[in-house]
């Protein structure tokens, strides 16, 4: 089965002036987005750099335990945060995973391994393989 999902921006205005609104297909919610938030951060106005990290963190937090439970130890517990880069003029430069789970009867070792996979095998990784992923991985 194939799953399409979607969204969609309404912009309005030139580039460092305008803004716009991201609506989903779900109906989760409509959220704004402009120029100075990606260029310079703000709080409360989202920018495609934070629907990407939202996306990566979802993602790898799935395939992380997908992979733990393949293993024989699923997971109790994974707190997963994304941060991803956007350099203006430049675009984005990265994405970093920071991974914190309870994972009973696993040790650090094999649990670093089985995260590093879950990276690499994250689907949203793959799709952002055109930039550096980091990842920091540990038990709780």
């Amino acid at each position: 089965m194939t799953v399409t999902s979607e969204a969609s921006t309404v912009w309005t205005g030139p580039l460092l002036e305008g803004s716009g609104t991201v609506s989903f297909s779900s109906g989760v919610g409509a959220f704004p987005v402009d120029w100075k938030a990606r260029s310079e951060g703000s709080a409360g106005t989202t920018t495609p750099e934070e629907l990407i990290a939202a996306a990566h963190a979802s993602c790898f937090s799935m395939a992380l335990s997908s992979a733990l439970a393949r293993n024989g130890t699923p997971p109790e517990r994974i707190d997963a945060t994304a941060s991803v880069t956007f350099k203006p003029g430049t675009g984005i430069t990265g994405s970093h995973l920071n991974v914190s789970a309870v994972v009973p009867g696993l040790g650090a070792g094999a649990f670093q391994r089985i995260a590093e996979d879950a990276k690499t095998g994250c689907p949203v990784s793959q799709a952002l393989a055109g930039v550096e992923i980091s990842l920091e991985a540990v038990l709780a």
